[in-house]
């Protein structure tokens, strides 16, 4: 009895986790060399300038109840686990509410990354601000920039080549 009551919670726990890596992996891009499938075919509206300042930035995680629930479950099993009867109980609700603090944080930090917020002088004169997760080509001051502006109103800096 108990060995089929073990396997049941690893049954949940591997559930759990795989909800914790299809979570990480849905996690919204922020990047300029990422492009929804929205964004495939459509106009965008283009600008040139050149970068006066740079500064490294954290973009802060997703916060979706999926880590949370994920949390719950993984506390609840965990707190099912201790004691028995009326402790049991307690257990089970104080472990699920660690939990789902505990998920939430996790999925925060784990789909947290780090980007770069770009000043940048139009060549109209104009000056405007893009924050972007880092791309695949290093943006410094003094780079010539092509920035893209989607009809959702994302930007998006590039260098100019």
């Amino acid at each position: 009895m108990m060995l089929y009551r073990c396997s049941k919670h690893w049954e949940h726990i591997v559930g759990c986790l795989l909800v914790l890596v299809l979570m990480v992996g849905c996690a919204s891009q922020r990047s300029p060399d990422v492009y929804s499938r929205d964004d495939a075919l459509k106009p965008q509206t283009v600008m040139f300038g050149e970068v006066v300042d740079v500064r490294e930035i954290t973009i802060e995680g997703t916060k979706s109840p999926a880590g949370a629930l994920a949390g719950v479950v993984l506390g609840g099993l965990a707190g099912s686990a201790i004691g028995g009867g009326s402790g049991r109980d307690i257990a089970i609700g104080a472990g699920a509410i660690a939990g789902s603090m505990a998920g939430s944080a996790t999925e925060e930090g784990v789909t947290r990354k780090k980007g770069q917020q770009l000043t940048i002088k139009l060549d109209d004169n104009r000056m405007i601000t893009v924050v972007q997760e880092y791309g695949k080509s290093p943006l410094d001051v003094g780079i010539r920039v092509m920035i893209t502006r989607s009809g959702k109103g994302d930007y998006r800096v590039i260098p100019a080549y």
